[in-house]
């Protein structure tokens, strides 16, 4: 427990109460959050902070636990964005959003498992805060347009109008993903063809207008720009990361989806995976930014401060 959080002893109940609630709720909150930020990290420290506020609320005259939170954690999530959008202007290189594992929570404390994939997430960053933030609470926490709209100090009218434009950017700018089964079977296929250098291979599953994204932040190695088209991206595989035949594989879940973490010498160097269609393999992720290689090993052993235990 915080220290800020010790209690006298008349307060112990409305305490243990106001834990069990947050920490009901918990899973929801991070969900808002990282959908909206597309970062672990921050979406922690929102997290974190809604839980501060929690303790300082006068919680009788709270009607709704769960409507409070989340309105919280939604309106801090927004305020982080904006102040991030800044901050990664000065981004060097492709920026992509932080992998979480979901090998135990496949939804991350949604309803339903939407504004997830690496790939969506990345094309949400393109939203305005707000407008993401409406979507991300409609499409995969099933939150009604006047919830959204007290939440968002908006009215039910402009919430709808801004989903459906949130919906629209999405769909031009969407493909459709293959399922979960067959996106693990060309993702196998792609690091067994990288590996062994077999770029006629990694050809045939790649669409013509294929693309490789690498987050590395300035990382040596990494390319700082998108590297466009088919054979560009296949020539580049395989030889990224280096030397191949000394890194090891090891198959993962992140974001609902099949991904490798790739170990060098006894240390996780690099995450990736892909987006696909029945076409083939469209976007080719990888991040190397070791402070997002470190938060998604933190979630897979799901290290989350959060809340008093």
């Amino acid at each position: 427990m915080y220290p800020e959080a010790i209690p006298v002893e008349s307060d112990l109940g409305d305490l243990k109460e106001a834990v069990s609630v947050f920490v009901t709720l918990r899973p929801r909150l991070f969900g808002i959050a990282y959908r909206v930020l597309g970062s672990a990290v921050e979406a922690e420290d929102v997290v974190q902070e809604v839980w501060l506020r929690w303790q300082h609320t006068d919680r009788s005259v709270v009607v709704s636990p769960v409507a409070f939170l989340s309105s919280a954690t939604t309106r801090l999530a927004i305020n982080v964005a904006q102040s991030a959008r800044v901050r990664r202007e000065t981004y060097i290189g492709p920026w992509l959003p932080e992998p979480i594992d979901t090998s135990d929570d496949p939804q991350v404390g949604a309803e339903r498992a939407e504004a997830l994939e690496l790939a969506l997430l990345l094309v949400l960053e393109k939203l305005p805060p707000t407008e993401r933030a409406a979507y991300v609470l409609r499409e995969a926490f099933d939150y009604s347009y006047p919830e959204i709209a007290r939440m968002l100090g908006l009215s039910p009218v402009n919430v709808r109008k801004i989903v459906s434009r949130a919906r629209k950017h999405l769909t031009g700018e969407q493909r459709d993903s293959v399922d979960a089964v067959e996106h693990r079977r060309l993702l196998d296929a792609f690091v067994t063809a990288a590996r062994h250098g077999d770029v006629a291979s990694l050809e045939s599953l790649l669409t013509a207008d294929a693309v490789s994204l690498s987050d590395g932040n300035g990382i040596r190695g990494a390319a700082r720009v998108p590297v466009l088209g088919r054979a560009r991206v296949a020539n580049l595989s395989t030889a990224y990361p280096r030397f191949w035949p000394t890194v090891e594989a090891e198959r993962v879940e992140a974001n609902g989806r099949g991904g490798v973490i790739l170990h060098r010498g006894g240390r996780a160097t690099t995450f990736m995976t892909v987006a696909a269609t029945h076409r083939g393999i469209h976007q080719v992720m990888w991040v190397f930014n070791p402070a997002k290689i470190a938060a998604l090993l933190r979630s897979r052993s799901g290290v989350r401060v959060l809340a008093p235990a």
